[in-house]
């Protein structure tokens, strides 16, 4: 025998009870995923910066700390090779117009997947080096120590200077397809950028 429908919405009613004392949390679900405990969410930490005078020449040391979307891992699985930038610039103060820049390098990293080899390949400067996960490959990219940045014969000691330094992923250097329709994609919005004194 049927239920009567009254009876039927009744009892739909008496199961949703204990849900009603978390009806005044809902305006805060949008602010989940920033609580304690929740996923991470992709980006770029900036670790340690550090400058220091060394050999006649200023050097830095940086280390950053790498979190992927999901986006773009699948897109390495796929082969597509991602690229990242560390920049350097070196100002010197300057009171009646803008700051002179006085030195500029930048880093560039690829890595892409080898599908045959099921490894990971990190390039820089023309050599390549195998790893055998993702995570390690990322080691491999985020830091570098004792990067020169200029000569000490450049920094004029009777003025102030400070180093803007950036590192990011390179959304320019991807396949041309894959760069339609990017600007402004979060999943692909990797940055950091810090500006330093130089004492």
């Amino acid at each position: 025998m049927r239920r009567p429908p009254v009876r039927r919405q009744v009892l739909q009613g008496l199961a949703l009870l204990p849900l009603l004392p978390l009806l005044p949390l809902l305006p805060l679900l949008p602010l989940l995923p920033w609580l304690p405990g929740a996923a991470q969410a992709q980006g770029v930490d900036l670790a340690t910066l550090n400058l220091q005078r060394s050999n006649g020449a200023l050097l830095l040391d940086f280390a950053v700390r790498l979190t992927m979307s999901r986006t773009v891992e699948e897109a390495l699985h796929r082969g597509v090779p991602v690229y990242f930038v560390a920049e350097a610039t070196l100002y010197r103060h300057r009171w009646y117009w803008r700051d002179e820049r006085v030195a500029r390098v930048s880093h560039h990293w690829r890595v892409a997947y080898q599908p045959l080899t099921s490894t990971w390949r990190v390039g820089t400067g023309g050599l390549n080096q195998p790893y055998a996960t993702l995570p390690e490959a990322l080691v491999a990219v985020s830091s570098s120590a004792g990067w020169k940045i200029a000569e000490l014969a450049q920094v004029d000691p009777d003025s102030r200077h400070h180093l803007d330094f950036s590192y990011r992923l390179d959304t320019s250097q991807l396949p041309g397809p894959m760069q339609i329709g990017l600007g402004g994609q979060a999943d692909w919005t990797m940055r950091v950028e810090r500006s330093v004194r130089v004492e």
